[in-house]
Formats: C-alpha cells, structure tokens, sequence
C-alpha cells in the first residue's frame, strides 16, 4: 500500500486517468459506488466498471480524495498550476466523492463559460453523484445553474426571427434547441424521479423538480397533467412520503390557474390529443365574424375549464379515499386530502363569486359549488362508476392504480351544466362529513381514528359545521 507522498501522488495519478478512461470506454455510466475493500489486495486499478456500474474500491478513498481536494485548493490559490484538462478530471473525480464541495462546482461553472465543458456534460455528472447522494444540495444548485445557462440560451435564440438565409438557418438551429429543452425537461423528471426513490421525502429533489416545472413548463397544460397522472402510481407506492404529496399539490394549484383564467382555445394548449379533438370538437364554427358567436364561445369556454377542474378534484378526492381506506393510519394521506378540499373550497368560493358578479341568476357551475349535490350523489353519473363505493366502501385496488385514470370529461357535460344538472364528482361537504363517518363505523385502528377525528374537526372549524 502507498505510504509516501510521492506514492500517493502517482497512485491518484493513476485512479484519476482510470476514472476518465472508464467514461471513455463506456458514456452511458448510470450507477457509481463504493466498494466496501479495507485493503489493495491485488495489484490492480481500485476502478471497477461493470455492464453500466461504476465502483471504487474504498481503500483507495482516504488517499484520493485529500489529495484531489488539496491540489484543487492550492489551483484556487494560484500556488498550483493545472491545464483545463485536468482540472475536469479532478473536479470529476472529487464531486463523484464528494458532491458537496463548492469549490469544484464553481470551478467547472468557469470550465463551462469558457465553452471546455458542455452544459450536457455537466447535468450527467450531476446525474451520476446523485446516484450516491440523492440529496446533495450543492449538486441540485449546481443543475438549476445548467439549466438556467441553456434557458438564457434558448431566449437569445427565440428573439430573432429567421427573415433572411442566415437566420432562416439559425431558426434551425433554434428548432434543435427546442428540442434539447424538451429532452432536457424529461431528463431532469426522470433524475428527480430517481432521487426521491433513493432517498424518503427528498425536500431537495422535489423542490427542483417544482423549479424546472416553472421555467420549463410554464402554462402547459399537458405537461402538468402528464406529470399529475403519472405521479398517481407513484404516491400509490409512497403513502408516507409528504415532499411527493406536496409536489403533487403543486401540480393541482397549476392546473387550477391555468384552467380557471384561460379560455378553452387556450388552456387545452398541450392537452393529449384526444383530450384536445374532443373539447374542439364543441366550439362553434366561423369564431370571431359575430359578437354573440364569441361571447357564447366564451361562455363555453369557461363552461369546459370548469367540468374539467371539477373532474381533476373528483378524482383527487377518490384517489384520496382509495389509499386511507388501503394504508390506514397514515396521516400524509390525511394532510393531503385536507389541502385538496382545502383549494376545492376556495376555488368554489371564487368561482362563485365570478358567477354571481357575471350572472344575477348564477350558472349551472355555481349551483354545484353551493352544494346542491355532492359526490355521493354525483359519483352515481361517474363515468369511473365509483358510486357511493368509491368513498366510503372498499373497492378494487386496481381501480385506484390506474395512472391513466385522469382524463377531462366529455364537452356534452357543459351542456348538461347550462341546464342545471351536476357533473360527475363534484366535491361537497356533507360527502365528506359522510367517509369520515364510514371510516369511524369500520372499526379502524386507533392511528386512523385520530386522524380521522383531526379531519372532521377541522372541516368543523375552517370550512363550516355539519349540514
């Protein structure tokens, strides 16, 4: 085993020209870890790279890693010199021990604004620490800075339009750029996805996941209801984990402005395509040759966004059901239901408030938000058939895993809205009122009990007493 210094310096030498040369043999690396070896019992290179796996053999780390640190230290410092080359090789090979060390993430912020590193280069190093260590602050700082540099990228591209050969060629190449972003985005999903799996209620991985969703996904529509939707199995197999009901909470605020405030030519922007023919389908023809055409195309609009948000809480409240009735005594569950009536609650409230200051006589909408009926009613026209079942009985567990379950309801609903009839699934209080009963009745356990009692007392105190 190396003992003197200048053996140890050759030996780093070595393991930081392995570590390179073995992303050279293999880029698509996915996975890095320590193997547990407390000494170099062969004459051998401590880097161990299987199929897409990278190791380092553990005794080799309480070399290379102060002596990495200490060269990059003494760079800062001006009393050692080190070519670009090298410095990405012993950045890489520090922050892949070591990804909460600043000094080497700003070093490479400089590498990149010289143009040494791509910004590609540096979100899968970022990718492969957080294989290790999931929550490392310093590592999602670091990604958000990437990310922001190919945004401003993407915005100096955007502002200029292709009008003579040259820029008809740049518009090209800002069309490849659109791309990037878009592969980008589901890259930094799928890597957040990751993380919060490698480590529970991952505060640091969810809160950059909400980062990229607003300056990546601004107003889509689709991308959030994919994001809703794919997240429905997720949670399904993480009931405990509070960071993944809060971003799931996020998804429905998002939804929920953009619905309410957007008409339906715009807020069905991004929607699945199936989603998008069919609420098409119902807008009248020749929109904007007369007033009345366009005001009722309006109404329509609003009428959509409406069912619409009215189906997003139905299914939100029902896949609430679902899992406190299946995972009993988990009181995630009972938080997150709370905040979902919670936001339905205000919405009413404002929807109604609109509709009352458009209208004297009020709006089909308005009538459900003041409570003429509640799920256990209105689930009876369900498309999903869930029925009075579907809240307070127990139902089939796959009905509640379906990821593709959410889906905007058929255009026909805002005529069946007009003429005063309620959609499928709006929420109310007396509905409420009546799972928590079902749940007390059953005879849960005493942590489901508790939390079931916090939850009536709560509706009691914020939202109104029992009907």
């Amino acid at each position: 085993m190396a003992e003197s210094e200048e053996e140890v310096d050759v030996l780093v030498q070595r393991v930081v020209k392995d570590i390179t040369n073995a992303f050279k043999r293999n880029p698509n690396i996915d996975e890095i870890g320590v193997i547990p070896c407390p000494e170099a019992r062969y004459n051998r290179s401590p880097i161990v790279l299987v199929e897409n796996k990278l190791g380092v053999e553990s005794w080799c780390v309480k070399f290379l890693l102060p002596s990495v640190h200490n060269k990059l230290l003494l760079y800062r410092q001006r009393k050692h010199w080190l070519d670009r080359e090298a410095l990405a090789d012993i950045t890489c090979t520090l922050l892949l021990l070591n990804p909460d060390f600043t000094t080497a993430w700003n070093v490479r912020k400089e590498l990149l604004q010289c143009g040494v590193l791509s910004p590609e280069k540096d979100l899968y190093l970022g990718k492969l620490a957080l294989t290790k260590f999931p929550k490392s602050p310093e590592t999602w700082i670091h990604r958000r800075w990437v990310l922001q540099q190919i945004l401003l990228q993407s915005s100096g591209r955007s502002r200029k339009h292709p009008q003579s050969e040259e820029e008809r060629a740049n518009g090209e190449q800002s069309r490849r750029l659109d791309d990037l972003l878009a592969r980008t985005l589901h890259q930094e999903m799928t890597v957040c996805s990751d993380a919060a799996c490698r480590y529970p209620s991952n505060y640091n991985a969810w809160s950059h996941r909400i980062w990229v969703l607003q300056r990546m996904a601004t107003g889509n529509v689709k991308v959030f209801h994919d994001e809703l939707s794919s997240m429905r199995l997720w949670v399904s197999m993480h009931v405990s984990d509070h960071s993944g009901f809060h971003y799931r909470q996020f998804l429905l605020k998002e939804l929920i402005a953009v619905l309410s405030q957007a008409p339906a030519s715009t807020s069905t922007t991004g929607l699945p395509q199936h989603q998008c023919s069919t609420l098409a389908g119902s807008s009248p023809p020749h929109l904007g040759h007369d007033q009345a055409n366009g005001e009722e195309a309006d109404e329509d609009g609003r009428q959509l966004s409406s069912t619409a948000l009215l189906q997003l809480f139905h299914q939100e409240v029902e896949l609430c059901s679902d899992l406190i009735q299946s995972f009993p005594g988990h009181e995630t569950l009972w938080s997150h239901r709370r905040h979902v009536y919670y936001l339905w609650h205000n919405w009413r409230r404002e929807h109604q408030h609109q509709g009352h200051r458009g209208s004297n006589g009020g709006s089909g909408p308005d009538r459900v938000a003041n409570g003429d009926g509640g799920p256990l009613k209105a689930c009876d026209q369900s498309p999903a058939g869930g029925g009075e079942d579907g809240v307070n009985g127990q139902r089939h567990a796959g009905n509640a895993m379906e990821v593709d379950g959410a889906s905007l309801p058929d255009p026909r609903n805002s005529k069946r809205l007009k003429r005063g009839a309620l959609p499928p699934g709006a929420p109310a209080l007396p509905s409420e009122h009546g799972f928590v009963s079902g749940i007390l009745d059953s005879g849960c356990n005493p942590e489901q009990r508790r939390f079931a009692l916090a939850y009536r007392k709560w509706l009691d105190t914020v939202i109104g007493p029992h009907p």
